[in-house]
């Protein structure tokens, strides 16, 4: 199950549970919409895979204890280790690399 992490990994942005701006990679490394345009560029700086947008947990169980109350979001903030320059190096060699492929 997704951890729903609190907060873009760069920026440090908060990123609510049904927050449209949240990416994701398939490691679940957690961006802002805007970081992964202008900074990432689609290159994520700890797997080096692409993001998609994160899925947005129910509010509402329709299901049994299938919602945001009984599987609530993460509150651990997670920073990426690298700099923007280290960032911005590592997306330069790998963005030409299309996500399927790398």
């Amino acid at each position: 199950m997704l951890q729903i992490r609190p907060n873009c990994e760069c920026c440090d942005k908060d990123l609510a549970p049904d927050s449209t701006e949240a990416m994701i990679c398939t490691y679940e490394c957690t961006f802002c919409q805007q970081c992964v345009d202008e900074i990432l560029e689609n290159v994520c700086p700890n797997c080096g895979g692409g993001f998609m947008h994160r899925p947005i947990r129910p509010k509402t169980a329709r299901r049994d204890n299938v919602c945001l109350e009984h599987q609530p979001p993460s509150s651990k903030r997670v920073h990426t280790p690298y700099s923007k320059d280290e960032i911005k190096t590592f997306a330069a060699t790998t963005k030409r690399i299309a996500p399927a492929n790398r």
